[in-house]
């Protein structure tokens, strides 16, 4: 897919990030024992192979859960813990064919505000949901957005749930209607269903009231189907104009993400002129399978997941950072 530009400027280059760590953990502990000194420094080991970012007294686990760090007497079950889900995690990353275990980000301690990427607004703009491809963020973090919903693989949610690794899912109504109950499966897996259109038109060739229609038609099925009247909303390709965020304001929508890189099976494309990933970046994929592209859906999370892995990114949920 061409990445489209909506009076886009050429960008900086991103600084580099890093997911951060609390400083507090530099306390104080009694004496304790031999073998619990060493308990202790298999923990310490444990929370430097599992790097999935830290957050006041406690450690993101291999699963997403929140390990809260205990007392000197109860090092020895926690850092057995921490040990077993760092192997856990190895042993799925094996079973679905990755070198490295992938890292999971926990939710930020604070949020930035979200504005519009400059060269991306519209005049008159203001109030209205803004359109980005980067959140504002230091972590060494990026975002998995996949669309329209298409191919529907059962691997593929195995896989992510097995791995536990967080995206979020652009639907249109024309392409999920034959197998809604994949995506419910996928809500109650914890993955976030957004508004992509109905029929998934080129937007800013519609009337406001068209394309209303098609964004708050949208809404209107998301609630019907899965419960929800998301707040987060893509238009198809990337294409809109004032009247797509006028009307997807008036739809409930807050927020209008697009992406700054896109992977694909066999290959990956890039916004920037430096063809790397940046802290905070949206990439962008698709439901597509073997009748579309050289390959599954699993093989599409192996392309994306071997190289966020490989250059240090941890994968984070869009919705905890809005």
């Amino acid at each position: 897919m061409r990445l489209v530009r909506q009076n886009d400027e050429k960008r900086a280059k991103c600084p580099r990030g890093r997911v951060r760590c609390s400083k507090g953990a530099a306390k104080r502990v009694p004496h304790i024992g031999t073998t619990s000194v060493a308990r202790a420094a298999l923990a310490v080991l444990a929370v430097t192979a599992l790097a999935s970012g830290c957050s006041g007294d406690g450690v993101q686990g291999a699963y997403g859960q929140q390990l809260q760090a205990p007392p000197a007497r109860a090092l020895d079950g926690y850092a057995d813990r921490l040990h077993s889900s760092y192997n856990q995690r190895v042993a799925a990353a094996t079973r679905w064919g990755l070198a490295k275990a992938p890292l999971v980000a926990p939710p930020p301690a604070k949020k930035s505000a979200i504005t519009f990427r400059k060269g991306f607004e519209v005049q008159g703009g203001a109030g209205l949901p803004p359109v980005f491809t980067t959140v504002p963020t230091t972590d060494k973090v990026v975002f998995l957005t996949i669309d329209d919903g298409a191919d529907k693989d059962p691997a593929f949610l195995r896989m992510m749930s097995d791995l536990k690794i967080p995206y979020t899912a652009f639907l249109s109504e024309d392409l999920i209607d034959d197998d809604y109950d994949y995506f419910r499966r996928m809500r109650d897996l914890g993955v976030t269903l957004n508004n992509q259109t109905l029929h998934h038109p080129y937007l800013p060739g519609l009337s406001y009231e068209e394309q209303r229609n098609e964004i708050c038609g949208m809404q209107d099925l998301m609630q019907k189907q899965f419960g929800t009247r998301p707040t987060v909303f893509r238009p198809p390709h990337g294409n809109y104009n004032k009247d797509t965020l006028r009307a997807a304001k008036s739809c409930g929508i807050k927020y209008a993400p697009i992406w700054n890189e896109e992977v694909y099976v066999d290959h990956w494309e890039y916004r920037e002129w430096d063809r790397s990933l940046h802290p905070g970046d949206i990439v962008l994929s698709h439901f597509r399978g073997a009748s579309d592209w050289n390959g599954t859906m699993p093989d599409l999370a192996r392309r994306f997941l071997k190289k966020v892995t490989d250059d240090g990114y941890a994968v984070a949920r869009l919705e905890d950072y809005l």
